[in-house]
């Protein structure tokens, strides 16, 4: 059996790399091996510290979530969350230093495992975040109780109640993360860790005080939270994220756990948590093709065209731009053109003001937007997609003029949702280059994409 956790010891420092591919998720196996190597660890006489790292791209991208198939009852939930609980702590009171070393993505279990962690430090281009409300449940290994511990109630609700996360240099900022690493992770984190240890130094996330001032600001933003956060009428997670926290600041750290696993097991039991734990699982079976032969070869797409600027065509190139891909967008004259780029750029636009998207973000995806009148660019494209009206013989048309236009192994593509995919394939010359590429409106939010061979 392949080990979830290698160990090896450099300049006095233990490495122990967590490697259960391809994210590094927490299922049992995993928090056990983490258990025994801290433990090793502490016993080995030739090590003063321990870091704690991912193999691959990324530290835990979270817990293994088919875990949650066999908590059938609340009291199994229960039970697994104090088991984790417990394992956390003993953790935590490792007697040598023991530092997370982020890189990637270091979400849910993965940050609870991180914070009780006696430090953690990061690569700048990590995330950190809390998304098990996303889930319909709340983080259950700590997450509630640690977190605001380490950055004050605000953020630690702002976290859990949304999802969201945030970039490793703002968890520095705020308090979650130690340091930022440039360069080599590792070998920042054992010289960090290193110089911990000659130090002296070991910190409990869980031992930091709460003074009554910031138990005082943080009872404020609890009910600040409940007042202002718009939930949908039978989401009840993220409020339970809210009393957990809230239980953080105004109890022991051994009270708000209990809190904490209570609200959890309350959640894992929830209709609403089996009902976005299915949809989960959903839409990663929705990306497998059955029957789709292993050696079916991938086209690799560099560069799109979209055929029509109205509000479908506008939202296709949306889509590939926020992908990364140059994209030309052909209309028949200037005025449809300008019109759909202004519709674009509205759309973008707004997604600032909702703080969804970065001013920055937003011009770097209108400059992968090329509008055009002409074909002129079409054989330098891997993909067309046409977005004209819903008419057969207008589709045939512009497919005569693609077959012309284009390379060809390039893929020719109808945003067809009713008309015969095959006759529209036939007046381009080469059939068997010819899809139906369904989107579903608003092109560039929907995550469904209708493939028709």
């Amino acid at each position: 059996m392949t080990e979830l956790v290698h160990y090896d010891v450099r300049d006095r420092v233990a490495i122990l790399t967590i490697d259960n591919p391809p994210v590094n998720a927490l299922g049992p196996g995993v928090w056990d091996a983490v258990d025994r190597s801290v433990a090793q660890a502490g016993a080995d006489p030739e090590v003063d510290a321990a870091v704690l790292i991912g193999a691959g791209q990324t530290f835990v991208a979270g817990a293994d979530i088919n875990i949650f198939k066999l908590l059938k009852t609340r009291e199994q939930s229960l039970q697994r969350s104090a088991r984790i609980h417990a394992l956390l702590k003993r953790l935590e009171d490792a007697p040598k230093p023991l530092v997370a070393a982020i890189h990637g993505q270091a979400w849910g279990g993965g940050l609870e495992l991180a914070m009780a962690c006696h430090y953690r430090v990061a690569a700048p281009g990590a995330t950190v975040g809390q998304p098990e409300v996303l889930l319909g449940i709340i983080p259950g290994a700590g997450g509630t109780q640690r977190l605001p511990r380490l950055c004050g109630a605000g953020l630690a609700l702002e976290m859990c109640t949304g999802g969201k996360p945030i970039a490793a240099v703002n968890a520095h900022a705020a308090g979650i993360v130690d340091a930022i690493v440039e360069g080599d992770l590792l070998a920042g984190a054992i010289r960090f860790a290193a110089a911990r240890a000659a130090a002296g130094e070991r910190r409990q996330s869980r031992a930091i005080a709460i003074s009554a001032e910031t138990a005082a600001a943080g009872r404020e933003a609890s009910v600040r939270w409940r007042a202002t956060l718009k939930v949908p009428q039978g989401v009840a997670a993220p409020i339970a994220a809210i009393a957990a926290i809230e239980a953080a600041m105004t109890t022991t750290f051994d009270a708000g756990s209990a809190r904490e696993r209570e609200l959890f097991a309350d959640c894992v039991v929830s209709v609403e948590s089996r009902a976005l734990r299915h949809l989960f699982f959903a839409e990663r079976e929705a990306s497998k093709v059955p029957g789709l032969p292993r050696d079916t070869p991938i086209v690799e797409v560099m560069r799109a065209a979209i055929v029509g600027a109205g509000t479908m065509g506008a939202g296709i190139a949306m889509t590939y731009a926020n992908a990364g891909i140059p994209v030309l967008l052909k209309e028949l004259d200037d005025t449809a053109l300008q019109r759909g780029i202004a519709a674009i750029r509205k759309s973008y636009e707004s997604s600032v003001a909702r703080g969804t998207r970065t001013a920055e973000t937003i011009e770097r995806a209108l400059a992968l937007i090329t509008p055009t009148t002409s074909y002129d660019a079409f054989d330098t494209v891997d993909i067309v997609v046409e977005a004209v009206f819903e008419d057969l013989e207008l589709k045939k048309a512009t497919f005569a003029d693609l077959g012309a236009a284009t390379r060809a192994d390039c893929l020719l593509a109808s945003n067809t949702s009713t008309l015969d995919i095959d006759a529209i394939g036939q007046s381009s010359g080469r059939p068997a280059q010819v899809i139906g590429h369904h989107f579903f409106s608003p092109a560039n939010v929907m995550k469904l994409l209708e493939i028709v061979r």
